[in-house]
């Protein structure tokens, strides 16, 4: 009576790492049709399904590039849904160091997109467009030329938000230029 229990160890069973074992490993294949790579990226189904396709990283991204968190819900709903995630994730807020990386415009962070809409520019306006456009809403709705007015001084305090977030932006830019 033989016995095939041969190992390539020879002997010495650190040599093997733990849980090492000669079985065949299970791989997912991805479930774009006709691709015979490794399925080891998830991507939702659909918005709010925990049902996932796996992917391989060139299909995922592909997916991903047309893929809308918001489809479907109303502007309501979809700027709720984001104050609410930003609240359950404050502890893990972003760096300002990556910023210029947000939805923008390429050269802008989606912040600054924002701040040139409330001004009323376009995306293409320099710094001293962004200053004649705050000098003018400022004279227009300043609380001290509209007392008692609410509307005037919420479109003062935007007006200035919005100058700020572009005077950080540009002296950002002149120190690393």
């Amino acid at each position: 009576m033989v016995r095939t229990t041969r190992r390539n160890d020879w002997g010495f069973p650190r040599w093997r790492g733990y849980g090492s074992s000669t079985d065949a490993q299970q791989v997912r294949l991805c479930d774009r049709y006709g691709c015979t790579k490794a399925g080891n990226c998830p991507a939702p189904k659909s918005p709010n399904s925990p049902d996932r396709w796996m992917f391989c990283e060139e299909h995922a991204g592909e997916y991903n590039r047309g893929w809308d968190y918001f489809e479907g819900l109303t502007k309501e709903e979809a700027d709720e849904r984001e104050a609410n995630e930003r609240r359950d994730s404050s502890g893990y807020k972003e760096s300002a160091h990556y910023g210029w990386a947000g939805s923008g415009d390429g050269s802008r962070s989606r912040d600054e997109m924002h701040a040139l809409d409330i001004l009323g520019l376009e995306s293409d306006s320099t710094f001293d467009d962004a200053k004649k456009a705050w000098r003018k809403i400022a004279k227009e709705t300043h609380p001290d030329v509209n007392p008692g007015n609410a509307d005037a001084a919420k479109a003062f305090q935007a007006g200035q938000a919005a100058y700020d977030v572009l005077r950080v932006a540009e002296e950002r830019r002149e120190w690393k230029g």
